[in-house]
């Protein structure tokens, strides 16, 4: 069994900064892919970052944060990141970190078996 909590929500302005981290516990998890999500009030949960298990940490990212969002791991301590640059309101969600049982991420939440509880970030205009 896995165990994911995240941290580091908040509320900050447009322009703003925020990071997000996800800690694991429960079993190793340093071969699998993780990943990032978010659900807004009245949309389905989106794709944000995804990082492989490999060594590089391979990083995918949906245009709509491409260039902003920077997901990262520190595999030593069971961590994954997620640094948010100049972030808009259209940011603002329940941010989910996943865990999928494979090495590779997927893009859609039906890929990952565990979810942690979500932590919200608001950005004001």
């Amino acid at each position: 069994q896995v165990h994911l909590v995240e941290s580091g929500g908040g509320s900050v302005q447009a322009g703003g900064s925020l990071r997000l981290s996800c800690v694991a516990s429960g079993r190793t998890f340093r071969r699998y892919a993780m990943g990032w999500f978010r659900q807004a009030p009245g949309k389905e949960r989106e794709f944000v970052a995804s990082i492989s298990g490999s060594e590089r940490g391979d990083a995918r990212y949906p245009d709509s944060v491409r260039g902003r969002f920077t997901i990262s791991r520190d595999k030593a301590r069971d961590t994954m990141n997620l640094q948010m640059n100049s972030l808009k309101p259209e940011d603002t969600a329940v941010y989910y970190c996943a865990l999928r049982q494979d090495f590779y991420p997927g893009q859609e939440s039906g890929d990952y078996e565990y979810w942690g509880q979500g932590t919200q970030v608001t950005v004001s205009s």
